[in-house]
């Protein structure tokens, strides 16, 4: 208790969306707490009351606070010294005190208990203690590597699917942000993928993530590889994703990797130390039984699976632009001369950078809900590109599902560092493709294999302890101009505008939620009551997860400087799964009878995420983890949900799976131009976020090339914004090749036409250049600076 200053103050009130209620506000070491007892109810007829209410808390865990204002009292004004709070799952609160000094201390101690207290085994979850439904339950256990891959049909008992489980990381002494348990080509020794590895950033190899069970496609995971200026290549990195691509058992051989043109090896990669070998001499007797094992694989003339003509994809899911960012500085993208056998694509999503600023504009848009009951600015809501880019990501994960079930191909995802939009793309694109994966199970395990397992990095991401930069203070009279106050990062949320608004609201008198007469949360009408928190913080000494484990980072940050206390990097923060989430809601809306649960099951997600009540989401990956004991300190919040089941399912769900009835396949594939806003998510009705929407007729994008693109709310739909191959490059690919510009036209031979039938369909037009000639050098120097930080 010695960072709260005062633990308890009365006569608060509490304003959301226009409407006042006067209570009572405790602060413990984990919570606000705001209780109030609503006035009895009058029976209008002889006007006496006849029901006296209960009374109803509101209760805020400390790290769901993503900003906190303090305006004081002006002297000028009659308006008393406020708090107002925006949290992390979209409800806007603004306490108001008739006492200044009890105004600051509340401040003050809601600061203390956010973000200074600089290590994640001090947050709620290392104290909570479950109830009943829950306590019983053991979440850790849903998901074992083991049994996820023997679904999926690898097993060391069962027959051969041309894969296995490699033991190479069991103690993440070999990648230490990867699962302990990798599965890898059977045709791909130990000793080949340490050497692979050293070809990839943060040794993030190529593994399987998904196992079609139909036609025996992959879709691996991967970061970028160390390309760099000087066209490094690994021998080892393109004997493992053609023995990937090679799988399947295609009666169509990849060509020989011996037969690619030179180009340099690279120094890390190389087993026998030259940067200018192709093939490492005297080759060990284990790596020659590789090549033959991938050359009687790659020409095997067993039973063949009907459907498209393979086309083995690597998805780059970066711009063009950001790839060749990454090669200025050592990494970069797959150079296809050394890849023959595959095609790649890049999608264009953009960075966390870009995500963080779109969401942040969302949210201007609605700040003021703690004192309007107003609608949103519909306009500012399109303007912030935020549906744009949850259709870019919906878009993506189609194609890739496209290729492994339709195309029969398999696919390698990437961007950077392989943990950010990759995880976004292998997720969503497993939950087109597998119905497990859509019941309430499945999901499950769906998290815990690609975020968890695969090593999202949710503490730099959800920023769980907080910043002093998200905290300011307005009309201080010490200190001067309150621009000085004002939070990096996010915009003023109290503008001038917004003091006007503010001023007009406090003054006015209402009644706050009216008919809730439980004590449930007012943030949340359908939360959980949790009792009061008197336990003490976490006093055990762990290595704070937020030092930046990442070495070799790109770019500054602007962290907090004191060392000893480390908080949030903002620039780290990104609602990477935010939008997973949001994605999943757009399948969920777009297909209710394909999901076992609902919608309100992806919104407490969302906000236990940020609660940090349970243990699941802390540290960043599979190692932090097991070295911080989460399993067996912590909750897993999978024991919330499946203590409280029957209020997650969706009533429409239809189990049965048919590939020969329309409405019931395996595979389902999102409609991209019919996203909208999930508006239960941001505390509004639908019709105020997203009206009627209109769809516009395909036309011509304008540049005389015939190109059709289908729109909503005047979003594109299309994610796909290059396809390149040894032999040709369409769209906006690095100028690598002998090309102008990275564009071929029409292409050679038999190639050209293959891309320009197979990617049509992808949205993306054959011979045009969208290469980064057309960008002046000052937008050029700023895409390149923002990928980099």
């Amino acid at each position: 208790m010695e960072r709260t200053r005062v633990a308890r103050v009365d006569d608060v009130k509490l304003v959301r969306r226009g409407d006042q209620v006067e209570g009572t506000l405790h602060l413990t070491p984990h919570h606000l707490i705001f209780c109030h007892t609503p006035p009895p109810t009058v029976d209008e007829p002889n006007g006496h009351s006849s029901h006296i209410n209960k009374p109803r808390e509101l209760w805020i865990t400390y790290p769901i606070i993503q900003t906190c204002t303090l305006r004081l009292a002006h002297p000028a004004s009659h308006h008393p010294s406020s708090i107002r709070l925006r949290c992390r799952d979209f409800s806007f609160v603004c306490f108001c005190f008739s006492d200044e000094k009890k105004a600051k201390d509340v401040y003050g101690s809601i600061k203390a208990w956010t973000c200074k207290l600089g290590k994640i085994d001090k947050l709620y979850a290392f104290t909570y203690q479950p109830q009943a439904p829950e306590k019983e339950i053991n979440g850790w256990g849903l998901y074992d590597a083991r049994r996820e891959w023997k679904r999926q049909g690898i097993s060391e008992k069962d027959p051969d699917k041309g894969w296995r489980i490699s033991k190479l990381n069991t103690d993440y002494g070999f990648s230490p942000t990867y699962p302990a348990l990798l599965a890898v080509p059977s045709a791909i020794s130990d000793n080949t993928l340490n050497y692979a590895g050293r070809y990839r950033s943060r040794v993030r190899l190529p593994v399987l993530t998904y196992l079609h069970p139909v036609n025996n496609c992959s879709i691996t995971r991967s970061s970028q590889p160390l390309v760099g200026v000087r066209g490094n290549r690994s021998i080892q990195d393109e004997k493992l994703l053609l023995a990937i691509f090679s799988t399947s058992h295609s009666n169509q051989p990849p060509p020989n990797p011996s037969s690619r043109p030179r180009s340099r090896q690279s120094p890390r990669s190389s087993s026998s130390g030259s940067p200018t070998q192709d093939v490492p001499p005297n080759l060990p007797d284990p790596e020659t039984l590789e090549d033959q094992m991938i050359s009687r694989t790659a020409s095997d003339d067993g039973p063949r699976v009907y459907g498209a003509q393979q086309h083995n994809l690597i998805v780059d899911a970066r711009p063009t632009v950001n790839a060749l960012a990454m090669q200025a500085v050592g990494l970069g993208s797959e150079n296809m001369d050394n890849y023959r056998f595959a095609t790649k694509a890049y999608l264009g999503i953009d960075n966390i950078h870009v995500m963080r600023d779109s969401l942040n504009k969302v949210i201007d848009t609605l700040k003021e809900s703690d004192v309007t009951p107003m609608a949103p600015n519909r306009e500012a809501l399109t303007k912030s590109g935020w549906l744009k880019h949850i259709a870019g990501i919906l878009d993506g994960a189609s194609l890739i599902a496209r290729q492994v079930a339709l195309q029969h191909s398999h696919v390698l995802i990437h961007c950077s560092d392989g943990w950010d939009r990759t995880s976004q793309l292998s997720a969503l694109s497993q939950l087109c493709l597998d119905p497990y994966y859509r019941t309430l199970e499945g999901f499950i395990v769906l998290v815990e294999k690609d975020w968890l397992s695969f090593g999202h990095m949710f503490n730099h991401r959800s920023g769980f302890l907080s910043s002093e930069k998200w905290f300011s203070i307005e009309n201080e009279r010490v200190g001067g101009s309150d621009s000085h106050h004002q939070r990096a990062g996010l915009s003023n949320s109290s503008s001038g505008a917004g003091h006007a608004l503010e001023n007009a609201f406090l003054s006015a008198k209402g009644f706050f939620n009216k008919d809730n007469s439980s004590r449930e949360s007012f943030v949340d009408s359908d939360g959980e009551l949790q009792p009061y928190d008197q336990s003490p913080s976490s006093n055990i000494n762990k290595k704070s997860s937020t030092s930046n484990s990442a070495a070799g980072k790109l770019g500054k940050d602007g962290a907090a400087s004191d060392k000893t206390k480390p908080t949030t990097k903002v620039k780290e923060t990104s609602p990477v799964f935010h939008q997973f989430l949001d994605a999943t809601y757009q399948l969920l809306h777009q297909n209710p009878g394909r999901f076992e649960f609902n919608e309100r099951f992806l919104r407490r997600l969302l906000y236990h995420l940020y609660s940090c009540q349970y243990g699941t989401f802390l540290y960043n990956n599979e190692r932090e983890r097991m070295e911080a004991g989460v399993q067996q300190r912590t909750r897993s919040v999978w024991d919330y949900f499946l203590g409280r089941k029957e209020q997650f399912l969706n009533p429409q769900y239809e189990e049965r799976i048919d590939d020969n009835v329309r409405g019931k396949e395996r595979l389902v594939l999102p409609k991209a131009e019919e996203v909208r806003w999930w508006s239960e998510l941001f505390g509004r009705e639908d019709r105020e976020m997203n009206g009627v929407p209109t769809v516009h007729a395909l036309r011509s994008d304008g540049d005389g090339d015939g190109k059709r693109v289908e729109e909503v709310k005047g979003i594109p739909v299309s994610v796909l914004t290059g396809v390149e191959t040894a032999e040709q490059a369409v769209g906006a690919v690095p100028p690598v090749k002998g090309t102008a510009g990275g564009d071929s036209g029409s292409g050679k031979g038999s190639i050209g036409s293959q891309l320009a039938g197979g990617m049509k369909g992808l949205g993306l037009g054959s011979g045009r250049d969208r290469s980064m000639r057309g960008k002046s050098p000052s937008r050029l120097e700023r895409e390149l600076e923002v990928e980099m930080q």
